[in-house]
């Protein structure tokens, strides 16, 4: 049976009236959901650790910001938008000693529920509203009248109105506005951390940056090869987001759709599909959020995640790249490193 998809007409944004949300945590999620909650007339206040970064930001946003503790003790619904590594130990020292029957958790991503990392009293609601995009563009959607579309999941429904409280969050922050699809927390947890590790993050830097070598290594001018397999690759996706790939291939050359046919199952062989069914079972498995915890706590400190950045940084295509984008006259995008 197909997943229900839910829009504006299938939220209700009185679940959340009289209901004080603590949104923790004020990075790229944590911001333009408060900020898109506020706007849409939710009593939002921000709760972070002693000595944020973001506390002076998110008081001059218009926020009333308390410390994690503080917040979750003041609020009825709380969303958790801190990193997958920190929010178990946030939850134990600062959430569940604050936790009333009746109260909403929520996340944005399901990891810590899915792999028991937060185990919550069974007098709550647990639930899930995870926008499929970053922040920033969860807040410029809003602010143009659209919206990102979003996930809903229950993984605990205490009250019996866990999923319409979700979806009306959903309505707050824009979501509904583009459409919020039924799902659950494994199923979000595990396709999600899938399509980061085999396509989106590790699958695409990965082909651009063999593509870039190859090329460089044939002898070719780096910022050729800088533009032709990193830079249009915007190009095309933006394509394929607007139009699907059928539109994408409508729009390119005939000599690059003949290409395309021709040369991709070259690229992404039998072999490729194994080594993804393998990505799968280790995330299926818990596999990959063990080693990912184990690095991630402060007996690994964070030396295999520091070293592979470092790695990353120093490959030929970020200084080529660095070169070729301040030369736009356009650019001001770099600034989204900084925030």
């Amino acid at each position: 049976m197909a997943a229900k998809i839910f829009y504006q007409e299938d939220c209700n944004l009185s679940m959340l009236e009289g209901k004080k949300i603590a949104v923790i945590g004020y990075g790229s999620q944590g911001h333009a959901q408060a900020l898109n909650a506020k706007d849409s007339g939710c009593d939002v206040i921000i709760g972070l650790y002693e000595g944020s970064k973001s506390w002076a930001k998110a008081e001059a946003q218009g926020f009333k910001v308390y410390t994690a503790a503080e917040a979750a003790k003041q609020a009825d619904v709380i969303m958790i938008l801190i990193n997958d590594e920190k929010q178990a130990a946030m939850y134990k020292e600062s959430i569940e000693p604050n936790l009333e029957p009746g109260n909403m958790l929520m996340f944005s991503h399901g990891f810590a529920i899915h792999f028991n990392q937060i185990i919550p009293p069974k007098d709550v609601d647990v639930t899930m509203i995870a926008p499929k995009g970053p922040g920033h563009t969860v807040r410029s959607e809003y602010q143009a009248g659209k919206g990102v579309p979003c996930l809903v999941a229950v993984a605990q429904d205490a009250t019996g109105k866990a999923q319409e409280r979700a979806l009306a969050w959903a309505l707050a922050i824009g979501g509904a506005r583009a459409g919020v699809l039924e799902t659950t927390f494994r199923t979000e947890t595990e396709t999600d951390l899938f399509g980061e590790q085999a396509v989106l993050c590790g699958g695409v830097c990965a082909l651009m940056q063999a593509g870039f070598e190859t090329l460089v290594e044939a002898g070719y001018d780096p910022r050729n090869a800088y533009f032709e397999c990193v830079h249009e690759m915007k190009l095309i996706v933006d394509l394929i987001y607007q139009s699907g790939f059928a539109g994408m291939r409508y729009s390119i050359s005939n000599t690059a759709e003949y290409g395309d046919y021709i040369t991709g199952p070259k690229i992404v062989t039998e072999d490729t599909k194994k080594a993804m069914r393998e990505i799968l079972k280790n995330i299926q498995d818990g596999s990959f959020a063990k080693d990912f915890l184990l690095d991630m706590s402060p007996a690994g400190g964070q030396a295999h995640f520091k070293a592979m950045r470092k790695l990353a940084a120093e490959h030929p295509a970020e200084k080529i790249g660095e070169e070729i984008r301040s030369l736009y006259s356009w650019n001001d995008e770099a600034k989204l490193i900084n925030n």
